[in-house]
């Protein structure tokens, strides 16, 4: 009877040393473990960020690709406008010399004069399109400058999101280093 009391004993003692023993194996995984939490907190927090800014970057690239088009839109207005301009004058200039020819041929005193004036309006009409052209072509040249000024912009933010991009991509690969 002592015999299987020894050895009960004995069975109970060897087991709890040897769950003293697993407790310190358990702990170090435990906190493995924990750190590992840590640090994918830390790095779902990271990708947050990341994403607000990159959400923010876009919507401040939207906004900016709308002035570069508003800019743009006005740029061709002003073009279209001096062209019609420029239109308007190569027609007047055209009149003029045809009156001009139709005067020379006239016999009659009264139809030359009737040339004479028209050619002086036509001539008024040119002179008067003198300053709305060098107005237009001041306005074209301030939105031409506008135009770089918006395009450089919108160069800066879309190199900003081409490096947030490049950042979000190399932590990606540090992190999938880290973990292998």
């Amino acid at each position: 009877m002592l015999r299987p009391a020894v050895l009960a004993l004995s069975l109970l003692l060897s087991s709890s040393s040897a769950l003293g023993q697993a407790t310190p194996t358990e702990s170090q995984t435990l906190q493995a473990l924990l750190i590992e939490i840590r640090q994918l907190r830390q790095d779902l927090q990271t990708s947050a960020i990341a994403a607000r800014r990159a959400q923010i970057l876009i919507y401040r690239l939207y906004v900016q690709e709308a002035a570069v088009a508003n800019v743009s839109q006005r740029l061709d207005e002003a073009k279209s406008s001096i062209e019609q301009l420029r239109a308007s004058r190569k027609y007047h200039e055209s009149d003029i010399k045809r009156y001009e020819e139709m005067r020379d041929r006239s016999e009659n005193a009264a139809q030359r004069q009737q040339f004479v004036d028209a050619i002086t309006e036509f001539k008024a009409q040119i002179e008067a399109l003198a300053p709305q052209e060098q107005e237009l072509q001041m306005r074209e040249t301030e939105l031409e400058q506008q135009s770089r000024i918006e395009q450089a912009k919108l160069g800066q933010l879309q190199d900003e999101l081409d490096r947030l991009d490049q950042a979000v991509m190399n932590a990606a690969l540090h992190a999938a280093s880290i973990h292998q």
